[in-house]
């Protein structure tokens, strides 16, 4: 089964406490590991490596449920590699994350009467760097109360002096190969943030907004524009139209008045305009709309930009100063005095953009910003999926990776803050531009400046599957350890991470790509399916749960609800099951130790065996092999059931109440289950170790005298399986489940004992009588011994006396009235289903119920009949 098995370890000790507390257990055992460096990986090892690199967390977060959710299937991942003999290295880190981390500082700056700048550039950056060590990466300290069995020798930051480097290099090889530039374009500007964001860092939602229509032009010359941005008039430079729309042809190529005013503008024919929309003409404003910005290059249109960073109005006299929604009342009215108002307010849903940091409304603005030319980087990321060398799971998420780096736009990699890797661009006094790589010295003299913007945060997290081992140096790490094994994230940052980190791997990495397989998880909801949300009251924080019910409750609870790409719901009820599965864990291998359970020596021959010794090794084989199947497949959540089932029912509920009979009765027979169980309980421990590591090592140890799980041999499949075994037990168990199911329709207590004769002879269950009567609480029949009731199971017989344990002209009689309900309500339902008229009237789920309740009204009689049948007679 395994090696240890035919080792000779320690003497196992069987001082457990008698109740399981996860408080003075995890702690300290996470220290001890962490300590004798189980989690450090070795780039010199012959063993073969396993990489994961964590997607790194914001150094201004917190542990969330999804970090918690995630952080344990890469840890169980890892864990499993390390005990397959792998050389696993999980790598921890930090992401500097720009904006969120700057407007941590401005924040307390703001409270101390002061911005930045009042501190300028260079003394903000060394306060952010104070903050940072002060405040940030408190997640990380969270991250060990959960068991992260990560590398902590090997944790990065994105802003460190060797992840700075690759910044810049691979900046400088992308400008060398002319795929960034500088350009001006339309960007996502947050008036709050004052800096460009990406199109993915834009959360789009229907706001309510008002549709105004207004009439350019005058008599025949006029048209009319409806728009729900009234103030962004004031930059218009174009009315569009069809080039088919009859309505409009005349006045193609004309100039008309542009109200509020002394401008004139041009009507062009452009086919992006739907003619069947709205009135078929639009206005056009180059600088504060994407596609207006695309309409005026294709029709030489001059840009206006009419409002400043903070969204304040910057033309046009009456409008100067005024907030950009401050401006749309005032135009509108302004408009409605001069009769250019042709349709009234009306209310109108629509898809507006904010920043998904501060929630802002998001405007699109002209803007000079650097840019990846992503074409080429892009369909390589998309070519290393199609050619299989990169696998994505679940298979179905392709699509969605597709639809993106398919279909990408350039991206703005500029942002104006001062916290990030400042662009590597130098401007001279007479237009030169020189971009400085790592190794260059920055050009110096009089009229020399850097560019003032920073790249946008993920640019170097992008480089994360490599910059964190040493690239662009050629390090023992990065030759061991590139590429990484699996990359597992949630499905809702393919667009912000994966492909950026896709793509820079391939480009920087000579086509060989960063991850083998893209593991994508869903996101983690609450127990009804909704969206968990610090504004909501459904937010947890994980801490609080791991507080009350141990850091292997929670893990266990995420990773039972981990199907690949789905989304997990989670609540504390769930949480408080999985720590009584850990209790369960705990007294089950408590009461096994008390009793003989022992790895000592090598497992008896089969022969010696008996069939509850030979069906539970059979089982327990076939685990390991379902396991191996599931964590291969990334389907977490079955194995954690296949686990649970096993451990619970199998091993505690019927295995060891099996063998009691034989452990309380000494002898051969209980040395040869006492180990057997002790092989079943270590092989259980390390199938369960990698996703609940604190129990299952702290019994372990206990158990096996071994030294830690975290360094133990993954279980292998022996081959052995036993059907005749696996069949004999089944009916051992269909006798024991019906004899109790009778016990409880009769209202018997579960410690009453009641008389019985047992017709084993000639079956298999022969051997178990004695299981069979300790479990079911079978007296032997005594010479006053009357079979009252009768139950043919399993080929057997079960006769019981059941005088003087239920008052039996009380039972018929309550069961009677029961059966007469039931009767009631089954005539009922079938009226009702028989009434043509009234199926012709009602709701289908009005019907629906009705047949719902007929099937349970005859389900009940069924039963009910049953038990009056198995009543004794009198």
């Amino acid at each position: 089964m395994t090696e240890n098995a035919q080792q000779q370890p320690p003497a196992p000790s069987t001082d457990l406490p008698t109740q399981y507390a996860p408080a003075d257990v995890e702690g300290p055992l996470y220290e001890r590991w962490v300590e004798r460096g189980y989690f450090e990986a070795d780039a010199k090892s012959d063993k073969p490596p396993y990489t994961i690199v964590i997607p790194p967390p914001n150094v201004t977060g917190s542990l969330h449920l999804g970090h918690a959710f995630q952080h344990t299937l890469m840890d169980a991942l890892t864990r499993r590699k390390r005990m397959q003999g792998y050389e696993a290295l999980w790598l921890p880190g930090m992401d500097h994350a720009g904006i969120a981390t700057q407007n941590k500082v401005e924040q307390q700056l703001a409270e101390e009467g002061k911005s930045r700048h009042d501190l300028g550039r260079e003394e903000f950056v060394e306060r952010v760097w104070q903050w940072k060590e002060e405040y940030g990466g408190r997640i990380l300290g969270q991250m060990r109360r959960l068991g992260d069995g990560v590398d902590w020798s090997r944790e990065r930051f994105t802003m460190d002096e060797g992840l700075s480097k690759a910044v810049l290099t691979i900046f400088k090889r992308l400008y060398d190969d002319e795929l960034i530039y500088r350009a001006e374009r339309i960007i996502n500007w947050c008036p709050r943030c004052l800096t460009a964001i990406s199109d993915i860092e834009v959360e789009y939602q229907e706001d309510a907004g008002e549709l105004v229509s207004i009439r350019y032009g005058e008599g025949e010359d006029s048209l009319v524009v409806a728009t729900t941005r009234a103030e962004t008039m004031l930059g218009d430079t174009a009315v569009a139209v069809h080039p088919d729309d009859e309505r409009y042809k005349h006045l193609i190529g004309r100039q008309i008045k542009l109200p509020l005013t002394d401008r004139t503008i041009p009507v062009v024919a452009d086919a992006h305009v739907d003619p069947e929309f709205g009135t078929g003409a639009v206005k056009v404003t180059p600088a504060h709309d994407p596609n207006d910005f695309e309409i005026g290059r294709r029709h030489d249109l001059p840009s206006l930009t009419i409002m400043d960073e903070h969204g304040v109005i910057t033309v046009h006299g009456p409008f100067i100063g005024l907030d950009r929604f401050e401006a749309r009342s005032a135009v509108v009215g302004a408009l409605k005095e001069q009769g250019r108002i042709v349709a009234e307010k009306r209310p109108y849903m629509h898809s507006v953009g904010h920043c998904s940091r501060c929630k802002t409304t998001v405007e699109p603005r002209l803007s000079m910003q650097w840019w990846v030319k992503v074409g080429p980087l892009a369909k390589a990321a998309g070519d290393a999926v199609r050619d299989g060398r990169v696998k994505i799971h679940p298979e179905d998420m392709s699509k969605r990776y597709f639809d993106w780096v398919d279909n990408m736009h350039d991206w703005c990699i500029s942002r104006q803050l001062w916290w990030g890797h400042r662009i590597p661009i130098w401007y001279g006094p007479d237009g030169e531009v020189v971009c400085v790589g790592p190794d260059d010295e920055p050009p110096t003299g009089e009229g020399w400046t850097q560019d003032s913007d920073v790249l946008d945060t993920w640019f170097s997290s992008g480089l994360w599957p490599f910059s964190t081992l040493g690239w662009p140096e050629k390090t023992p790490d990065l030759k061991k350890f590139y590429p990484t094994d699996v990359l597992l994230t949630g499905h809702d940052i393919i667009f912000f991470w994966v492909a950026r980190m896709m793509m820079f791997g391939l480009y920087a990495m000579d086509g060989e790509a960063p991850f083998h397989t893209i593991a994508l998880t869903g996101l983690v909801r609450d127990e009804f399916g909704k969206k968990m949300s610090k504004s909501n009251p459904n937010a947890v924080d994980p801490l609080v749960w791991m507080d009350a019910y141990g850091s292997d409750a929670v893990r266990f609870t995420l990773a039972n609800g981990a199907n690949p790409g789905a989304d997990v719901p989670i609540g504390e009820d769930w949480v408080k099951a999985s720590r009584n599965f850990t209790n369960k864990i705990w007294n089950a291998t408590r009461f096994a130790l008390m009793n003989g359970a022992t790895i000592e020596g090598p497992l008896p021959d089969a022969s010696e065996m008996s069939a509850a010794d030979r069906w539970i090794l059979s089982r327990l084989n076939t685990t390991v092999a379902q396991v191996d199947a599931y964590y291969d497949d990334y389907q977490f959540a079955k194995l954690a059931d296949a686990l649970y089932h096993f451990a619970w029912d199998e091993v505690f509920d019927w295995y060891v109440e099996l063998s009691k009979t034989t452990f309380f009765a000494g002898g051969e027979p209980a040395r040869v289950s006492g180990r057997v169980l002790g092989e079943v309980l270590d092989v259980m421990l390390r199938l369960l170790h990698p996703v609940i590591p604190f129990v299952t090592d702290a019994l372990w140890t206990t158990l096996t005298g071994g030294e830690s799980l975290v360094i133990g041999d993954w279980p292998q499949d022996s081959g052995f399986r036993d059907n005749a075994a696996e069949q004999e037990i089944e009916l051992v168990q269909r006798v024991i489940t019906e004899v109790r199911r009778f016990r409880k329709d009769q209202g018997l207590k579960d410690g009453q004992k009641v008389p019985a004769r047992l017709e084993l002879t000639g079956t298999a269950l022969a051997p178990h009588e004695a299981a069979i009567r300790q479990l079911l609480r079978l007296q032997p029949e005594g010479e006053s011994f009357t079979a009252t009731a009768t139950l043919p199971v399993a080929g057997a017989e079960v006769a019981l006396d059941l005088s003087g344990t239920i008052d039996v002209a009380a039972e018929r009689k309550r069961l009677a009235k029961d059966l007469a309900a039931a009767e009631k309500e089954k005539a009922q339902a079938n009226a009702k289903l028989g009434n043509e008229a009234f199926l012709a009237k009602a709701p289908d789920h009005v019907v629906d119920k009705i047949r719902t309740r007929l099937t349970k009204a005859e389900e009940d009689i069924t039963r009910i009949q049953s038990q009056l049948e198995r009543l004794p007679q009198g």
